[in-house]
């Protein structure tokens, strides 16, 4: 069983800023990928930003320039900086992992933490 936690969300005035931060845990060889989407009310579940193992990232447009994401290999865990926020980063930000769980996996496994909610005010 992996597990996936996320810490870091809260209130903030726009312009400001929040750390999020999310550990992996469980039975784990690997994970590829490592990644935060998120979801604003009555809106569909979006990528934010996504980070590869080798160190490779992606952002989504809405956030190039303000928001970095980081891994801590070692510790499984992913980190997202967000700087000069917007009300429109409002939502519930979600961690995502694809796992190998061991040696000889054919596939990695998708796997999701519980949400954290950012709320940005204006």
């Amino acid at each position: 069983q992996v597990q996936l936690v996320e810490s870091g969300g809260g209130l903030v005035q726009a312009g400001g800023s929040l750390r999020l931060s999310c550990a992996a845990s469980g039975s784990i060889f690997s994970i590829n990928a490592m990644g935060w989407y998120r979801q604003a009310p009555g809106k569909q579940r979006e990528l934010v930003a996504r980070a590869m193992s080798r160190g490779s990232t992606n952002y989504a447009d809405s956030v190039k320039g303000r928001f970095t994401i980081s891994r801590d290999n070692a510790k499984n865990t992913v980190y997202l900086q967000m700087n000069s926020l917007k009300p429109e980063d409002t939502g519930v930000y979600y961690c995502n992992a694809d796992v190998a769980l061991t040696s000889y996996s054919t596939s990695y496994l998708e796997y999701w933490g519980q949400g954290t909610q950012v709320t940005v005010s204006s």
